[in-house]
């Protein structure tokens, strides 16, 4: 099978006229195509009055070693990539060997949990949150009430932050292992928790792992030999994948007390910035906007400010909704997310400004959660102490005065947004980078910074705060046994980069239990 990419056709084009660009770009009679289906789909909107979708597209040809020869170098035209997946190890029928242990049931752990359970390996996962469908009500308690659960909510739990954003589900890193698709959450994780189960693998939730029992062996190497769970028996553990989730901030003490090595990493600190879709779709289709094969646009843009920052757009929700996604009382955080459908009234995306550990918070390797809790409790007290979000519109932004009535957009945050200056909740090199960048990303996407966009604070948790370093085998630097991995121990930056990290890490376990005679190699 060969893969032709950057076929391109245009908006609008009958559904019939695939096989002829096929045979077109591919200079072969319609004999000799046997079959064609579409790997990828997107659109190349830089001439709005032309826009064309760009196929990547899977064929069968009756000969296709003559067409790999003649488009030889054309990288274009190539052979199929191979995305199977082919385990590393394979743990005999009936193993009864140490089972590791997975802590936290989002992406990383998720996908970390399956391939050790496909391996034989009987994982055991424990998430301090609920099954999704409890924590789905527990999550909206929040949204419609104003009441957190600290232990349930957009950030723990199974299926991890990212279970209520599949609509905006995609991967910028180049790795095999990234072919998973899009589909609906929710559905995804129970089908893969029945199927890990059915495996031998085991979930306990409302598990908070409270300490690591981590000991020096007669050799003089840390290891860690088991888990301290909140109200229950301890848990001997020597494979521990530590999925923790990049609000994990309590472990993160737990970790770095028992002298487990964790440094301060860069993250970003900022707001939401919120447009109707219809203004993102103009700007960015012009009169094709709305036409039912683009969908909702998305952008994605950065300036660099004369104060040394870098201002972005982070997690863009096309067609979504900004949504509280705090973890601890008495602070708010706000996020975004897309439902599969993309079709909400608004679009929203982080508008954030770069920081660092060396400039804004040095000192010690926490010093990023006390600078995030800092901008959060500052947003609850402004936002009035009730969870809702502090607002501002950008007009008003731009002007440095509160603002007192909303414009042409409404905001979509839950439980509501309190209108005020949110220079009362950011750093004020963000807010001086902020405003320098929104008139430039205006001049990109006409009515970016119309007077009446709504910015809600704030958004601090775009990524860990933290590190926790690991060597080439993907164990702790100094705890043997201890293995980061995902989002929380800095090694992702997202959904599908998190599940991606979540299955090496399981390979490297998996590979460990072979150098210990456990299993075998595949």
């Amino acid at each position: 099978m060969l893969r032709i990419s950057e076929l391109k056709l245009p908006l609008g084009h009958p559904p019939d006229a695939m096989e002829p660009a096929i045979l077109a770009r591919l200079g072969v009679p319609a004999a000799d195509l046997v079959s064609f289906a579409v790997a990828r789909r997107a659109n190349d909107a830089r001439k709005k009055s032309a826009i064309q979708m760009v196929y990547s597209v899977d064929v069968v040809l009756r000969d296709e070693a003559e067409v790999l020869r003649r488009f030889e170098g054309d990288h274009h035209v190539r052979i199929t990539p191979d995305t199977g997946y082919r385990f590393v190890a394979k743990a005999p029928e009936g193993f009864e060997g140490p089972r590791p242990v997975v802590i936290g049931a989002g992406p990383c752990g998720l996908f970390a949990g399956l391939i050790l359970a496909q391996m034989g390996l009987k994982p055991i996962i424990v998430d301090r949150g609920k099954v999704v469908r409890e924590r789905t009500k527990d999550t909206w308690g929040l949204w419609r009430r104003s009441e957190l659960n600290p232990e349930s909510n957009v950030q723990f739990g199974e299926g991890g932050a990212g279970t209520f954003s599949d609509g905006k589900l995609y991967s910028q890193i180049k790795d095999p292992r990234s072919h998973i698709g899009t589909f609906r959450l929710v559905h995804m994780v129970e089908n893969m928790r029945a199927l890990i189960e059915s495996l031998g693998g085991e979930y306990r939730w409302q598990h908070r792992v409270e300490d690591f029992d981590i000991a020096v062996g007669e050799d003089g190497v840390r290891r860690v030999r088991g888990l301290h769970i909140a109200g229950q028996p301890y848990l001997p553990a020597s494979h521990v994948v530590m999925a923790l989730g990049h609000s994990s901030r309590d472990t993160f003490q737990v970790l770095y007390d028992r002298g487990v090595h964790i440094e301060a990493k860069p993250f970003s600190i900022g707001v939401r910035i919120e447009h109707p879709q219809s203004w993102i779709d103009r700007a960015r289709f012009g009169d094709c906007a709305g036409h039912k094969d683009l969908g909702a646009a998305a952008y994605a843009i950065s300036h660099h400010c004369k104060n040394g920052r870098t201002v972005y757009s982070f997690c863009m929700c096309p067609g979504g909704t900004v949504v509280a996604a705090t973890s601890e009382p008495g602070r708010v955080v706000t996020n975004g997310m897309s439902q599969y459908s993309r079709n909400e009234r608004n679009a929203n995306s982080g508008f954030v400004v770069d920081i660092d550990p060396e400039r804004d918070y040095p000192g010690h390797p926490l010093a990023g959660v006390d600078f995030q809790r800092k901008w959060e409790s500052l947003a609850f007290q402004a936002g009035g102490g009730t969870y809702q979000a502090p607002g501002q519109l950008v007009g008003d932004f731009l002007a440095g005065r509160p603002s007192t009535a909303f414009g042409a957009v409404t905001p979509s945050y839950k439980p509501g947004v309190h209108l005020t200056d949110l220079a009362q909740c950011l750093p004020d090199f963000a807010i001086e980078a902020m405003r320098e960048a929104l008139p430039v990303f205006g001049r990109q996407i006409p009515g970016y910074d119309h007077p009446d966009v709504v910015l809600t604070g704030v958004e601090t948790r775009t990524s860990s705060p933290v590190r926790i370093t690991r060597g080439k085998d993907f164990q702790s630097l100094n705890t043997a046994g201890l293995y980061p991995a995902g989002e929380g121990a800095g090694y992702a930056g997202g959904i599908l980069s998190a599940a991606v990290d979540g299955i090496k890490v399981a390979e490297a376990v998996a590979k460990q239990y072979v150098a210990e005679g456990l299993i075998s190699a595949c």
